[in-house]
């Protein structure tokens, strides 16, 4: 038996895989009439796994769009373009499902807590702020280059030392004094 020529039905072929064919080709009435053939058994699939109405309907509208824009990938010699548009059917309903986000009743949102910090700890951590940023301006230079390369931008001594043009051994030096001063600076700067 001859296996079928490229673009053509196999013999046994559905009247779906025959309009699927044509969509594929870009006939647009071939596509109408493959709508019609498969949108109430799309519409019950989708309703089943998604169990909501207006989701069903969004999903087949999906489905029949990469119906006509995939047409041309259609291979009736790997199935029948109803197995191959429920695949890509049951596909986006997954997808669709995995998006979907359990949502809390309102009953349960009264009682989240607020994650916030209060007011009194948001003061206290803007007084450190402040502090520390008065620490740091009178530091020497070269300490608060060396603090700001290794705690701000994350850079390794090595790194701060191809920066600074030393060795990564006076960074290390470096930032064990910077430290020391910062701590001392901090422990002066007067408190709100």
């Amino acid at each position: 038996m001859e296996a079928p020529a490229p673009g053509s039905a196999p013999p046994a072929a559905t009247l779906a895989t025959v309009l699927m064919l044509r969509v594929a080709q870009g006939d647009s009435a071939a596509f109408t009439q493959l709508v019609r053939l498969l949108e109430r058994p799309a519409l019950a699939l989708a309703f089943r796994t998604l169990n909501d109405r207006a989701g069903a309907e969004d999903v087949c509208q999906q489905a029949f769009t990469r119906l006509w824009t995939h047409g041309p990938r259609f291979d009736p010699a790997r199935g029948s373009a109803e197995a191959w548009f429920r695949r890509i059917l049951v596909n986006l309903c997954l997808d669709r499902r995995r998006a979907i986000r359990p949502v809390q009743p309102l009953d349960a949102a009264a009682e989240l807590a607020d994650h916030r910090p209060d007011p009194e700890a948001a003061a206290i951590r803007a007084d450190g702020h402040a502090r520390l940023e008065m620490a740091m301006a009178r530091l020497n230079p070269r300490q608060r280059l060396a603090l700001s390369l290794f705690h701000g931008d994350g850079l390794s001594m090595a790194e701060i030392a191809d920066q600074m043009d030393t060795t990564a051994k006076a960074v290390e030096g470096l930032l064990g004094r910077a430290r020391i001063e910062l701590r001392t600076l901090m422990n002066e700067s007067p408190r709100t």
